[in-house]
């Protein structure tokens, strides 16, 4: 839930002193107060996002109380608006309340008054834009296509960080270590965008060879070169309309960066081989687990590209920061294989999921997608050998005893949950737990049965 002073009130009143003495009020409760006079600056200040509550005089010189509700509920039908009203509007007000505002206050009214509505209306407004998060969170997952697995702060963040400039036509720079899953998150940008239904192009610039790979991105005309016997079209021109990834974009050649720029500023190419410019339509994507910055000052990578490219630049944790996600992860993974192979996931016992949370991950994802993959097919047999691999848990050593214990009582309960499909009774039953400590455990933990039906 907000605190208060992080809620902003927007308060619209022609009579000064009324302003005045109510603005001081929200003001002490700690909240934080834009006092206006007239209607139409508020409609500036209204955003479907607005986190806030609009409290607006009904009697207002130009645009009056009433038909500012009704223009704040066409951008937001949700947003809580308190209407200030005389004696003689009470009935007006009423009306108003069928047709959606929150509450109205009768002048003259008291500063208890006028605190407790904006609480309640700031605490409903909270809970709306929380369910509206969950939701959006929950339709990513489940979408088609590539999908964001996750649920610890730094991936829900990234997460919605991705919803918010999916649609903007903006390029972007993934970092993240090797196996982080740079490829995947660039898929997902590209299926959650307008340009979900033309081409998405990838290559990696660390895997063509240096005299191929111009070549590669530009395409060519026949006779342009003594290996070029037809025309071909290059990776950005069958990218148009669509998004260009461009992996390992570290390992790209000084000579070819240059172009690269030209590209990003001037959204044109010439094939080689020919003088006709190819205007472009496409977003790039480009991903390094090098620190391009670093690079760029060591003279390795041309810093006018890096600060091409950073304008949007998502950060992907490497596993070990998000350590909570392992389970849901390896439950994922060990599914998808299951279903590849045609053999049932093996339960998981509590020293194997202990391995699990222990390891440092140095291959990222892409490891623990390869581990699960194997104790599918091997089931029992499958060792999980870390012996020879660092295991670093800077969260876990920085942990309380009681927080390390209850780390572990939630990956049981969440390794139960999906061996049983979300079943409640069985779950207990194999745990020897109540029902209600179950409950509450899985309350505290955020574990719901639902996300473990098959």
């Amino acid at each position: 839930m907000q605190r208060a002073d992080e809620i902003p009130i927007i308060l619209v009143d022609d009579e000064k002193h009324i302003r005045l003495a109510a603005g001081q009020t929200l003001e002490l409760g700690g909240y934080g107060v834009t006092a206006l006079e007239r209607a139409e600056p508020a409609l500036e200040l209204l955003t479907e996002q607005c986190p806030g509550v609009l409290v607006t005089d009904i009697n207002l010189p130009g645009i009056d109380g009433l038909e500012l509700m009704k223009r704040a509920q066409a951008i937001d039908p949700d947003l809580p608006v308190i209407l200030i009203t005389g004696h003689g509007d009470i009935s007006m007000a009423v009306n108003a309340m069928r047709d959606g505002a929150y509450d109205f206050i009768e002048k003259p009214f008291s500063s208890e008054l006028l605190l407790d509505v904006v609480r309640r209306a700031a605490e409903k407004r909270a809970l709306t834009l929380e369910n509206r998060r969950l939701r959006e969170d929950l339709a990513a997952q489940s979408a088609p296509g590539p999908r964001v697995i996750g649920n610890t702060p730094a991936v829900t963040q990234m997460r919605r960080l991705v919803q918010s400039i999916a649609e903007a036509p903006a390029d972007i720079l993934l970092m993240g270590e090797t196996g982080t899953g740079k490829d995947l998150l660039a898929r997902y940008i590209h299926e959650h965008s307008q340009r979900r239904d033309h081409n998405f192009v990838a290559i990696n610039c660390g895997a063509v060879p240096e005299n191929l790979i111009e070549s590669e991105l530009f395409g060519h005309e026949k006779g342009a070169f003594t290996d070029a016997k037809a025309r071909r079209i290059g990776k950005f021109e069958h990218a148009n309309g669509g998004t260009l990834f461009l992996d390992e974009i570290e390992s790209m050649p000084m000579s070819l960066q240059v172009k690269l720029l030209r590209v990003l500023e001037e959204r044109e190419i010439e094939r080689l081989g020919s003088n006709q410019l190819i205007p472009l339509d496409l977003r790039v994507v480009a991903a390094s687990k090098a620190d391009l910055k670093e690079r760029a000052e060591a003279g390795e990578f041309r810093e006018d590209l890096y600060y091409r490219l950073n304008v949007v630049r998502i950060d992907i944790p490497p596993l070990r920061e998000r350590r909570d996600d392992i389970p849901l992860l390896f439950q994922h993974f060990a599914l998808i294989a299951s279903n590849q192979y045609g053999r049932e996931v093996p339960p998981l016992s509590a020293e194997r999921l202990h391995s699990l949370m222990a390891h440092g991950w140095p291959g990222n994802v892409r490891e623990l997608r390869n581990l699960a993959e194997r104790y599918v097919l091997l089931g029992e047999a499958c060792t999980f050998d870390f012996e020879n691999r660092p295991i670093t848990d800077s969260n876990a050593s920085g942990m309380t005893l009681p927080d390390q214990v209850a780390r572990f009582e939630k990956m049981l309960i969440h390794t139960e949950l999906g061996r049983h499909g979300g079943s409640i009774n069985d779950t207990l039953q194999s745990l020897g737990l109540p029902r209600k400590t179950l409950y509450d455990k899985m309350k505290k933990f955020g574990l719901d049965k639902n996300d473990y039906k098959s």
